[in-house]
């Protein structure tokens, strides 16, 4: 199985991002963005942007002079004896606030030994998640999820996915056809959310971007009752924007 060589927004945001955090670590007594900007030679509105997703994350902090240090959560992170427990405390509170920005269920999902998986989700009583009435690792052509991960996957990758999990139809929407669905997961802008407009289940739309750190293949979703469908494009490029510190607390 073969990666598309197409990153998205997120992986080109967290590749700059830890370009950012690696040289803060560097300087215990703070470093300027002018300093960031020179030695990362990234944009200074790229820069900007990132600094914002960084401190909101805590991965850094601006003292008094203006200068950047290292924040609470990455210290944590270097310091702590459960790393594991300490980045999964981090990716759920990312996850919750995701969640509660957009108004929606969201999920993370992974491509593994060619199958579909949902890793992690934060769901709550009026965010309620999806309801799981086909198993989504048989029912990739029809979910989101299922075809943002297909989308990461080389056109060999896709076949021999199909060619193991048959195209039921499971609403009168969903695609059957492989043709077709193999022409639109090829038309795919990587940048572009992902859509499943009431192809999984009737009364659901759904909404994924990729989050792909290195050959791990990986997506985050969201689903909304069909009554807020009109929210749906907002809040999937909302869902596109959070997709860097998502994969961020994933990469570190």
């Amino acid at each position: 199985m073969a990666l598309k060589h197409e990153p998205a927004t997120p992986q080109h945001s967290v590749q700059s991002a830890l370009r950012v955090l690696e040289v803060v670590a560097k300087h215990n007594a703070g470093v300027t963005d002018v300093e960031l900007a020179r030695q990362t030679k990234l944009p200074t509105s790229q820069l900007t942007a990132l600094l914002r997703m960084l401190r909101r994350e805590a991965y850094v902090e601006q003292i008094a002079d203006g200068a950047y240090v290292t924040g609470e959560s990455l210290t944590r992170l270097g310091s702590a004896q459960r790393r594991d427990q300490v980045l999964r405390d981090k990716l759920k509170g990312t996850l919750d606030g995701l969640r509660d920005s957009i108004g929606a269920a969201v999920y993370i999902s992974r491509y593994e030994d060619g199958e579909i998986k949902i890793t992690d989700f934060a769901d709550g009583p009026r965010t309620p998640k999806v309801n799981e009435w086909v198993d989504f690792r048989s029912s990739a052509h029809a979910s989101a999820v299922g075809k943002s991960l297909l989308t990461q996957l080389d056109l060999n990758g896709r076949r021999d996915h199909l060619s193991r999990h048959k195209m039921a139809r499971l609403t009168s929407r969903t695609i059957t056809n492989e043709r077709v669905l193999l022409n639109r997961l090829a038309a795919q802008p990587a940048t572009v959310p992902v859509l499943d407009l009431q192809e999984y289940a009737v009364g659901t739309v759904c909404a994924a971007v990729p989050i792909t750190a290195g050959s791990a293949v990986g997506c985050l979703a969201l689903s909304l009752p069909v009554e807020h469908a009109h929210r749906l494009r907002e809040a999937a490029q909302t869902l596109n924007r959070g997709a860097a510190p998502v994969l961020l607390s994933l990469a570190i």
